[in-house]
């Protein structure tokens, strides 16, 4: 047990720098989509932030499915259990990466959040990305025995996260987010890199048996 926690905090310690750069790339290209709804006048800019979270969202669900199983498949061949992993792992911490944070955060911004869940309104559109990550998964760990390719994996997954998470908050409830940007910061952070750090290294790696 010492040595697997001391394993998951080396993981964490190579990947936090760029999980907070790629969520600070996140809060930029949301910026340049606020601006720009600002520039054509659109008073409402919730109907297309919510649509454009229904394509980030599925996607990071597929980034965060080909980690998981990965990283579970990379130490541990074991089928189903890698299945089971890569399902749960994606679906429950990316949602309260996604969903169950940013609804918190909007509250403690003032906003009258709206909850809303994709996989249990909108299955048809969640699944198959989860499914075909989970395949990625089983073909991904010998593409990511080195680390640049676990960083590039890893960074691309929580840019597609912060995007998710950002578009969550103004889909749902805030809608003056760029004026409140540094306590958007802190609370993206925290939606973004916990749980994708716990999605991608630290719950994957719970499940790997002790090897004798």
């Amino acid at each position: 047990m010492e040595r697997k926690n001391i394993h998951i905090w080396e993981e964490l310690k190579h990947h936090l720098p760029f999980s907070i750069l790629s969520v600070s790339i996140g809060l930029i290209l949301v910026g340049f989509f606020t601006v720009i709804t600002e520039m054509l006048r659109i008073s409402d800019m919730s109907p297309y932030s919510e649509e454009l979270f229904h394509i980030f969202h599925p996607i990071h669900l597929l980034f965060s499915a080909i980690a998981t199983t990965a990283m579970f498949w990379q130490h541990e061949r074991k089928g189903f259990k890698a299945v089971i992993i890569g399902f749960f792992g994606s679906v429950g911490i990316c949602g309260i990466s996604d969903i169950i944070i940013p609804y918190i955060s909007g509250f403690l911004l003032g906003a009258h959040m709206q909850l809303h869940i994709c996989i249990v309104e909108h299955p048809q559109i969640i699944l198959p990305f989860i499914f075909f990550g989970i395949i990625m998964g089983f073909l991904a760990p010998g593409t990511l025995e080195k680390q640049e390719g676990v960083i590039f994996s890893h960074s691309l997954h929580v840019l597609i996260s912060a995007v998710a998470s950002v578009l969550y908050l103004v889909s749902f409830g805030v809608t003056d987010w760029t004026h409140k940007i540094g306590i958007v910061l802190v609370y993206m952070v925290l939606a973004v890199v916990i749980p994708c750090c716990t999605s991608d290294i630290i719950f994957p790696l719970l499940f790997v048996s002790e090897k004798e």
